[in-house]
């Protein structure tokens, strides 16, 4: 929440050498210091570089899907093999997504953020190589890491940022990436695939997240990361007493135990981590029949031409770029939880329009470019607010199990929406259940998960030891 929206049960602001209770990793973080802004040039290049890393990471993402027919006629795919080998692929995907969760809380936020922007590199190098459908799942699997970046740029930007009062709206241009990146990507393939076919295209993909990840090395590490790396050496050295003195001036939450599974799914977050987890798994079933596969809906439910239908995703892209903006700003000043959720009502409401509305095509068009504004733009809240509600010690991986149910509710979407139209129901009717339907009920899961009270008690700089 903005400083403005306080509520009168968030701890109140001291300084890093006051003495505060020291809380259970489940519990309300108690009274926290309140530090210095951070350096506007550490925000700065924090931003552009973790801007930048997204961007490329949503460029190997989205390629694969862009590609896909070109690499079917070359391997001489059927249908069916090409939708096996989507479905592997999605499937490895959330495998290696696992694995950043417990890198972030381990190992430290920026060998997290170098090892996404090089897995990036290294899974549009390698798809350059692969001989068939197996070698592409393998390779495939590994842009999990690419599509954790975000997670990472959430985490660490959230312990940059600190208390500065437009966190969200900075996070916002970072989120921003991923229309971005689609356009870049898109329109890097359109000149190059000619001349260097799909192959070429994923080798020069791999240049620019490479470059990426070697500038990630000369950012600092979280401060908070850094006072939680220190306080475990010194419960390592058996000097309990000063690891919890050391974590109460730092501002984190006091915890003995190492991070895992148990700890995010323990009695007092287990409610937070499971709504947080349907509230992706639902809302990507709407991503995807409304975005991924968004030209087929509009073409058999509402008779959009073809050619209207790509306008419309280019489109689409620039109004999911605005409604990143606009969430982020937004949930600075009435809080991220609430922005999701008007956001995400929003935006099932207007797809229902869509598809049972106006047959116009400027209709059609401004009510879908409305429904992905409010679909795709609250992420920019989601992703920061998961930061600001899950403890130091389990943030990334409690961020991280939430995020890695986007892929399966991909492939529930598309299962469901084959389901109903194997069925003989009708397009708008199948599109309005696989998609809006989940959309609804990502804003409605929301209602149960943590209010934003931790928002409100940024982190600190931790003090030399």
């Amino acid at each position: 929440m903005s400083s403005s929206t306080t509520p009168s049960t968030t701890p109140t602001s001291t300084t890093p050498t006051s003495t505060t209770t020291p809380t259970a990793v489940i519990a309300d973080p108690g009274e926290r210091p309140d530090p210095a802004l951070p350096p506007r040039k550490l925000v700065v290049r924090a931003s552009v570089i973790c801007f930048l890393a997204w961007v490329f990471s949503v460029y190997d993402f989205t390629l694969f899907g862009t590609l896909l027919p070109k690499i079917s006629e070359d391997f001489g795919w059927s249908n069916a093999t090409a939708a096996n080998v989507v479905t592997g692929v999605t499937a490895g995907t959330f495998v290696v997504s696992l694995c950043v969760g417990p890198i972030l809380d381990r190992f430290g936020r920026r060998p997290a953020l170098m090892i996404t922007s090089a897995g990036a590199a290294f899974t549009s190098a390698a798809t350059a190589l692969v001989m068939g459908p197996v070698s592409m799942v393998a390779v495939r699997a590994f842009s999990g890491f690419g599509y954790s970046e975000e997670v990472v740029n959430t985490v660490y930007l959230k312990e940059i940022y600190g208390k500065h009062p437009r966190r969200g709206l900075y996070f916002s241009f970072v989120q921003s990436g991923w229309p971005v990146g689609a356009l870049v990507g898109a329109g890097v393939t359109a000149l190059t695939l000619p001349t260097f076919g799909w192959r070429g295209s994923f080798v020069i993909a791999a240049v620019p997240a490479l470059v990426i990840a070697v500038l990630m090395r000369t950012l600092p590490e979280s401060p908070v990361f850094l006072g939680i790396k220190k306080a475990r050496a010194l419960r390592a050295e058996g000097r309990t007493a000063e690891a919890a003195a050391l974590e109460k001036s730092a501002g984190v939450e006091s915890n003995a135990v190492k991070p895992g599974l148990r700890e995010v799914f323990a009695p007092a977050l287990r409610r937070h981590t499971l709504c947080l987890s349907a509230a992706w798994l639902l809302n990507w079933m709407g991503i995807q029949i409304f975005s991924v596969l968004g030209t087929t809906v509009l073409v058999e439910a509402k008779g959009v031409s073809f050619s209207s239908a790509l306008l419309v995703l280019v489109l689409a892209n620039l109004a999911g770029f605005f409604g990143y903006v606009f969430h982020g700003w937004l949930g600075d000043r009435v809080g991220r939880r609430t922005t999701i959720i008007i956001g995400w009502t929003c935006g099932g409401a207007a797809m229902t329009a869509m598809l049972f509305g106006p047959t116009t095509t400027g209709a059609v068009i401004a009510l879908y470019a409305l429904g992905l504004f409010f679909l795709t733009g609250p992420y920019s809240a989601m992703l920061f607010y998961m930061s600001e509600s899950f403890p130091e010690q389990v943030r990334g991986l409690g961020a991280n199990v939430a995020h890695t149910m986007g892929p399966i509710g991909a492939i529930v979407g598309s299962a469901l929406l084959s389901a109903l139209l194997a069925a003989g129901i009708s397009m708008t009717m199948a599109a309005f259940v696989a998609g809006a339907v989940g959309i609804f009920g990502s804003g409605l899961v929301m209602l149960g998960a943590r209010r934003d009270d931790r928002a409100a008690a940024p982190d600190a700089v931790p003090t030399a030891a």
